[in-house]
Parts: structure tokens; sequence; C-alpha cells
């Protein structure tokens, strides 16, 4: 799965690695150390053939769900039989996104009462995508926008550590991925694979993650 994760890089740093419009403004990158579930955070989806940014709410609600409290089981979307799911299926088609990020934490468990922070990210240290799905929801007061990442096997970095890992699209594939004339899940699907571990590494960071409280630069302080 994936449950926390890190956006560090400038807005500079982001709008020159995924070519985002940003003339409306608007959208803060400030960075996170600690994103959390429930929390927004900007998501970028393709507008009129524009790469733009929106705030959204990390937990998919699907748009015929009848409140917003699935969003808290629906942060992650399995890859395998996605295309089949009623909550995925329609995102799969028409709501694609990019979920921009710098790495993610995962926790190693060896025992009931242990869990051990690890973060992964590239080793270049550049930033990446997820593969995400949003959808948006409007029978509150105000329009609710939100996504969910799809994940996938772990590759033989995240095995030692997890049983999933988050879909981490390569740079080449981000813009089929955002494609809205691709609509058949035989096209999509293959891009739903495990990253090239030789091109990740991880750490043992401290458990001050475990709190989403703590949304600071010591979070991704390498542990003993």
């Amino acid at each position: 799965m994936c449950g926390r994760f890190v956006k560090k890089s400038s807005k500079e740093e982001l709008r020159k690695r995924f070519g985002f419009d940003d003339s409306l403004g608007g959208v803060m990158l400030e960075p996170r150390y600690n994103i959390a579930p429930s929390q927004e955070h900007p998501v970028l989806i393709l507008n009129q053939d524009r790469r733009l940014l929106r705030m959204m709410k990390w937990g998919l609600v699907p748009h015929w769900s009848r409140d917003t409290k699935i969003g808290y089981k629906m942060i992650n979307a399995r890859s395998e039989g996605i295309e089949e799911k009623p909550s995925f299926s329609g995102p799969l088609k028409k709501r694609r996104c990019l979920v921009i990020a710098d790495g993610f934490y995962e926790w190693y468990k060896p025992d009931k009462k242990t869990k051990i922070p690890y973060y992964f990210s590239l080793k270049s240290g550049e930033p990446f995508a997820f593969a995400g799905l949003w959808d948006l929801w409007e029978k509150g007061d105000e329009p609710l926008y939100t996504f969910t990442i799809i994940t996938t096997s772990p590759n033989e970095l995240m095995e030692p550590v997890h049983n999933r890992m988050p879909v981490i699209l390569s740079e080449s594939d981000e813009a089929r991925w955002l494609d809205p004339e691709i609509v058949g899940p035989e096209r999509l699907l293959p891009l739903l694979k495990p990253y090239n571990a030789e091109e990740m590494e991880c750490f043992k960071v401290s458990t001050i993650v475990n709190s989403p409280k703590n949304d600071v630069p010591e979070c991704l302080i390498p542990a003993n």
C-alpha cells in the first residue's frame, strides 16, 4: 500500500520536470515531508491538452457515493482487476492523474508490536509521479475533488519491507497515462507494474513519521 509520501521539490523544479501550466496560479507547492490520507495535495491532470495542477483530497470518493466517508477506505486502488471495480473503472477510463512525489514511506513489521519506517525514493533524487485516479463528488455544499494512488506487487527493493508498493510511472509513460484518447484497459494496465528496483533506494528513518502531525524535514533523517 501507500499511506504516506513526501513532496519536497520546489515549484520551479516540478514545473521543469512535469511541464504543467501555472498561468492560473493559486496552487501552493510548499515542501511536505509526511503527507497523509484525508489531506489535500496538488495532483496533475490534463485539461484541453494543458497539464494543470488541482488541489484534491487524498481518499477517493466516487461521484455516486451517498457520503464522503468511503474516502477513508479508498486511499489506494489495487491494480489487479482495477478495470472491473465500480469505484475505479470509470476513473480509469477518463479521470487519470499524476500524483507528484519525491518519495514515500513504508513500515516493516517484524512482529505485531513493532513498526520500522523506511523511506523510498529514486537514486537520482528526482521527483516522480504515482499513477492516480480522481473523481468529483457534487452532493455536498461544495464540489469535492478526491484522488487515490494505485498499488501493485513489490519490486526486489520493496519486497523485504512490504508486499505492496505504489505504481511509479516512468517519465516516458506519463503522457500515455494522462492521454484522454486512451480508454482501453489493454493499453493502460501494462503501465501498472513495479518500478525498476535498480533505480530506487531506501533507508530507515525516525519513528516520528508514525504521526502525521510531524510534517518536518527531520522525518527524512536516516535512523540507525
